[in-house]
Parts: structure tokens; C-alpha cells; sequence
């Protein structure tokens, strides 16, 4: 038994219940979420690929749309070189399979190391009201990507741009089912005002978060 296999197994004790949730119990939390009311929210008449663009530009993300997903690598070689940043990147494994070498870029699918100035993510989703991305883990999905390199590229498929966090979730649970370990909200560059109130990018993670739109 894990640690946090034991906590929680103390805790139902606690609660007359048994170690491991049954099935029923199981069953009868998620009909509660199910069935549990929206908070009240904010009109939403705008078109989400547009107002995630928006929002996503305020929080200065950079954003380009393509056509295709064969597009990107070309795009990524775009912007790296419009940055004066080498052509070498970490990428999730998913995106291995795009043309990367005819783009003159040099690809590592592996989680990011201090070295790493460059990390190329997809999303989970991306949320419309805010301009966030949102990343969950798991071994195909390494947050260093997103975390470590100075520069974070992010793969968005405009079709996994929804209006708010409440679907995001809902997404979550319809998809995934179990929790994953961890769930990221990345809304623009790492900052921070903590020193004299002062803005200061890329002190937690990324100086850059560019947005590639694909169909």
C-alpha cells in the first residue's frame, strides 16, 4: 500500500467505511457530479477560437494559425528563428510523427533537461474564457516540457478550445475518468511581481509561451 493509499484507507476508517470505495459508492459520486448545477456565469456570445486568441495575446502569448497539422514543424522553424533561438527542441511523443527534419529542426522526445531552451507540448485543452492551456500528466505527456525550457510551444486543436473551465473538467472526467496525478492551467509566460511590484517574465517557468493553431 502506498502512502497515499494508506492516508486515505485511515481516513474511510475514520468514516465507517471501508479501505477501497465499492462500486455503488463510486457510482453514486459520480451521479452527484452529474447532477450538480452550474455556478451562475458570465455571458458567453463570443465565438471561442477568436476569444481564446484574444485572451491568449493579453496574457502575451504569441499566437499563429496554420492550416494543416503537417504545418507546424515550418511554423515552429518560423518562430524560432524570428526569436534568434537554435533549431533543437524536446516535444511530447505524440508529436514525433510530424516532419520535423525537413524543417531543419533536431527533435528529442524525452522530458526536458536544464540544458532544453526549447519544449514543444499539444494540450489537453485549451479554455476560451481565460486564453489557458491546460496539460494533464502521464508518461507520454512530461510537464518539464511546458515547465523547464525558457521557450514553450504549444500544439492546439482548435476543435479542443472550450468556453470555460467548467467544460474543461467536464472533459476531463468524460475522457480521462480517473484523476490524472496533476492537471497544469498555463496562462501566458511565467511571472511574477513579487520584488518591488515589479513584472517580472520567466521566473517560474517559460519567458515565451507561443500558441500554434491547428484545424
Amino acid at each position: 500500500m502506498s502512502a497515499r493509499e494508506n492516508i486515505l484507507a485511515r481516513i474511510r476508517a475514520r468514516q465507517g467505511k471501508g479501505a477501497v470505495p465499492e462500486a455503488v459508492e463510486r457510482g453514486t459520486v459520480r451521479e452527484h457530479i452529474a447532477a450538480h448545477p452550474q455556478s451562475p456565469r458570465p455571458r458567453m456570445d463570443w465565438e471561442p477560437v477568436a476569444r481564446f486568441r484574444e485572451r491568449a495575446l493579453e496574457l502575451l502569448s504569441t499566437v499563429e494559425e496554420v492550416g494543416a497539422p503537417a504545418a507546424v514543424p515550418a511554423a515552429v522553424t518560423r518562430y524560432l528563428h524570428a526569436s534568434s533561438l537554435p533549431l533543437a527542441a524536446v516535444c511530447w511523443p505524440e508529436l514525433m510523427a510530424l516532419d520535423w527534419r525537413s524543417a531543419g529542426m533536431e527533435i528529442a522526445a524525452r522530458a526536458a533537461r536544464d540544458a532544453d531552451l526549447v519544449g514543444i507540448t499539444g494540450v489537453f485543452c485549451a479554455i476560451a474564457e481565460t486564453g489557458t492551456l491546460m496539460t494533464v500528466s502521464g508518461t507520454d505527456t512530461p510537464a518539464t516540457i511546458s515547465l523547464l525550457p525558457e521557450t514553450h510551444i504549444a500544439v492546439v486543436e482548435k476543435s479542443r478550445i472550450v468556453r470555460g473551465m467548467e467544460e474543461a473538467w467536464q472533459l476531463v472526467r468524460d475522457e480521462i475518468k480517473q484523476p490524472p496525478r496533476a492537471v497544469n492551467f498555463i496562462s501566458g509566460p511565467s511571472r511574477t511581481a513579487d520584488i518591488e511590484q515589479t513584472v517580472t517574465l520567466g521566473a517560474h517557468g517559460p519567458y515565451r509561451v507561443h500558441i500554434i493553431l491547428v484545424p
